[in-house]
């Protein structure tokens, strides 16, 4: 991002200091996609614009979110100004172009910004997560053109959006949908039904849902359309969960609800393709989330043990047993940023990415697993206490074993990738 893009923004809305990054710019307006100079370089090397996303996020999530981090968690609800602060920056538009409002940057850049939130809080990263990589991008790829000047601006700048596909009996089978969809003789459509586990839910005026419009065609008949909330979608229940529970999760239902013919997000009957689509590249957003937390939980016990905790005469880290205990989570969450980047710039490339985003999004799950229970372990009592954030990082990183795909899930997608490649024709 050069200097020329970077603009001051008016912040009435965000003009309390105490949100306030010291650099009172918006973060990003404007991004060169990173493959279009493109040399050959270490795995893990980012954009002159890319390291610029990385400098800012980072100066973000320390200064605004992570300081509101804790108590976010004890009220399990997200502080709004934490929302208004990610569009006022222009992290709720990373890959939308510059003439709808957003950064214009590439896939990686998103990636970027997810695991440097998610080192601060996973909660606000994930907010951020599926914003960009499942509703904008949903919207930009298969929206029509007057939907996309219609959305585009306001996803990019003050309204949030929730991505709706599973249902109490639909999870990992997710194409077993009950929610359905009937087509008026004017064309328009009335959605019935209900979701769950929806994330964003609670604080989203925009909502794409998937719904079957000719169940007799079974999966193909399956049809996503933009609602807001005014069109009638009800909040029924916000979950209490183990982890990232200021992240808002609901059930949500429509009854009798009028979606206008203008809003049939693509084609009829061909939701289930795009559900497939954006969830494969979804899973990368997960793996991002899940470094930035192992991250997060191996710097504070990192230092804790080499700066602050002393035993026996001795900072705690200067014995051998913990330091190869550092230095194994150390080389774990380094492969797992390389497996989860090799993932985005395989499909910044239109390159096949799909085994290569399951093996990303399994390992780094199960990194962030690791990592901080061992954090936690590392700290001791004080690790075990709600004063410091090791144990909450410990409860939010459950989470990346399950949504967008199980851990089971994306061994089943590995393996029938090997398949196609060993099995003999």
């Amino acid at each position: 991002m050069r200097p020329s893009a970077i603009r001051t923004i008016a912040r009435s809305a965000f003009a309390r200091p105490v949100l306030r990054s010291n650099a009172s710019l918006r973060l990003f307006s404007h991004s060169t996609p990173a493959l279009n100079a493109y040399t050959p370089g270490p795995a893990l090397m980012l954009s002159e614009d890319e390291e610029m996303m990385r400098d800012a996020v980072e100066k973000f999530a320390t200064e605004v979110v992570m300081p509101r981090s804790l108590a976010m968690d004890e009220a399990e609800a997200m502080d709004k100004d934490v929302i208004t602060a990610l569009f006022e920056n222009g992290l709720m538009g990373i890959e939308t172009p510059a003439e709808y409002g957003g950064s214009e940057a590439s896939f990686t850049s998103a990636i970027v910004a997810i695991e440097e939130l998610a080192r601060a809080d996973p909660s606000v990263s994930v907010c951020c997560d599926v914003h960009n990589t499942l509703v904008n991008t949903l919207v930009r790829v298969h929206g029509s053109q007057e939907m996309k000047e219609k959305y585009l601006p306001k996803l990019a700048t003050e309204t949030l959006g929730a991505f709706c596909l599973s249902e109490p009996s639909s999870g990992s089978d997710a194409f077993a949908l009950k929610a359905t969809a009937k087509k008026t003789a004017d064309g328009d459509y009335i959605l019935n039904g209900g979701k769950m586990w929806i994330t964003n839910s609670a604080e989203a005026d925009v909502f794409l849902i998937f719904a079957n419009l000719d169940p007799s065609k079974g999966y193909k008949g399956i049809t996503c359309f933009l609602a807001e909330k005014s069109m009638g979608v009800q909040i029924a229940k916000k979950e209490k969960k183990l982890g990232i529970r200021a992240s808002s999760t609901c059930v949500i239902n429509f009854d009798d609800m009028h979606v206008p013919k203008e809003n049939l997000v693509g084609e009829e009957g061909q939701g289930y393709k795009y559900a497939i689509e954006i969830l494969n590249e979804g899973r990368i957003g997960i793996a991002a989330q899940m470094i930035g937390l192992a991250r997060g939980a191996f710097d504070m016990a990192i230092n804790y043990g080499i700066n602050e905790r002393k035993q026996f005469g001795k900072y705690i880290g200067e014995n051998q047993g913990m330091q190869y205990q550092y230095a194994e989570a150390a080389m774990q969450i380094e492969a797992a940023r390389l497996l989860t980047y090799n993932a985005a710039r395989l499909k910044e490339a239109n390159k096949p990415f799909i085994k290569e985003a399951a093996m990303a999004k399994l390992y780094a799950s199960r990194v962030a697993q690791s990592v901080a229970s061992s954090a936690v372990d590392w700290m001791g009592g004080v690790g075990f206490t709600r004063e410091m954030p090791a144990e909450k990082l410990y409860r939010d990183a459950k989470i990346g074993s399950i949504y967008e795909g199980t851990s089971n899930i994306q061994l089943d997608t590995i393996f029938r990738y090997l398949k196609k490649e060993y099995a003999k024709q």
